[in-house]
């Protein structure tokens, strides 16, 4: 189980795009990998499938390691770690480590 759902923003703190920040469009859980919008771009070259087109280049986000990612929280704006804990409802919901309140 991951700390980074998809959805959340986060902050990057190694690699290229360390100290940016971006929303999370998916997560790997079984490789403990996410992708981010817009940070890691990636560029694979691409051959012509037919004759008389031309060969491109396509730029797409490349997956991050979960551990380099931090949650930023909705509430007070920070980086942050997340904690759980059960509500009234007997429900488990994430918590913001600063603030305490819920994430999501």
């Amino acid at each position: 189980m991951t700390h980074i759902k998809k959805g959340d923003m986060v902050k990057i703190l190694s690699g290229k795009d360390r100290t940016k920040t971006g929303k999370v469009l998916s997560v790997d859980g079984q490789q403990g990998k996410a992708i981010v919008e817009g940070r890691n771009i990636m560029t694979r070259h691409e051959r012509p499938k037919k004759s008389g087109q031309k060969g491109q280049k396509v730029q797409f986000p490349g997956a991050i390691n979960i551990s380099n990612l931090t949650i930023i929280c909705p509430n007070c704006g920070k980086p942050t770690r997340a904690g759980s804990k059960i509500d009234d409802k007997s429900v488990k919901v994430r918590i913001c480590k600063k603030c305490g309140k819920g994430i999501k």
